[in-house]
């Protein structure tokens, strides 16, 4: 299992599997506390925006998010020739903690373990991308700070421009798909549903 494990559900630029790693890396931890931790993120956050997305798009966003934050660590490593495995949810998560903070940046934030200490989800927003650029500058290696920042810049960029772009006009695009597995039906490339 440690060999499967290693080749899909890691993102390694340098590995044979390039393609199903960006989103399986997605759904892997290193250790407990590692997921327990994203998890906790993700929880606080979930309830804000999936009630600004709905259940179907926030499934959508957050499955692309893990594909693009990955393709940006591929690139950062590309770049910077540091071949690394790396894993975890951060990349996702980190667009909807930046599509939360970017719709709401009023919003009052807390640190679990200081919650004396509150600060604007904008603020917030803005602390995280400085510590990630800072981190892929100069090249800290605690967390995946390209996968990271990727994601963030990734929830700012839907919340901003792409549900616009992409949800509210993706109806040619499944008309387009419906009309060619109708297509590959009749053709008995397939089955009728």
């Amino acid at each position: 299992m440690r060999r499967i494990m290693f080749t899909y559900f890691t993102s390694d630029p340098s590995s044979r599997a390039l393609c199903s790693p960006m989103l399986l890396s997605t759904f892997s931890h290193f250790s407990l506390f590692h997921m327990a931790a994203n998890m906790y993120v993700l929880w606080s956050f979930s309830s804000s925006i999936v009630s600004l997305l709905g259940c179907e798009q926030f499934i959508a966003v957050y499955l692309s998010a893990g594909v693009v934050s990955t393709f940006v660590s591929y690139v950062a490593k590309m770049a910077t020739g540091k071949f690394e495995p790396s894993l975890g949810a951060s990349g996702a998560i980190m667009t909807v903690l930046a599509a939360v903070c970017t719709t709401m940046p009023e919003a009052k934030l807390a640190i679990i373990f200081l919650p004396m200490f509150t600060f604007t989800a904008g603020n917030a927003l803005k602390a995280i991308i400085a510590f990630d650029t800072a981190g892929l500058a100069l090249g800290w290696r605690f967390f995946d700070h390209a996968a990271h920042l990727g994601g963030a810049l990734f929830g700012m960029w839907y919340v901003t421009y792409g549900h616009e772009l992409i949800w509210k006009n993706r109806e040619p695009l499944v008309k387009a798909w419906h009309e060619m597995r109708t297509k590959n039906t009749g053709k008995g490339g397939g089955r009728s549903n």
